[in-house]
């Protein structure tokens, strides 16, 4: 088994998905973590797409900032570890 890291990708990588979510281009968004406070685009966060959804999370604290799981062709999105995204 290999290990976690090497599935590790970036905003980029979920850009289609998030333009489908939220209507427009959000990889040039910002955001701010709730545990941290670290400000990053969302195209530069550490992103994990295995199992059965999408984990960013935070490149300073490695909280989990956002979460995307697809159920029935519907998203479900968790944004609770982000303070603000702009």
């Amino acid at each position: 088994m290999e290990a976690l890291d090497s599935y590790v990708l970036d905003g980029n990588a979920i850009g289609g998905m998030l333009i489908e979510v939220f209507g427009t281009e959000m990889t040039t968004a910002v955001g701010i973590c709730a545990t941290c406070g670290a400000v990053s685009q969302v195209a530069e966060l550490p992103v994990y797409m295995a199992g059965l959804g999408i984990v960013v999370r935070c490149r300073n604290c490695d909280a989990v900032l956002m979460t995307f799981v697809q159920i029935h062709g519907i998203h479900c999105v968790d944004l609770e570890g982000l303070a603000s995204l702009t």
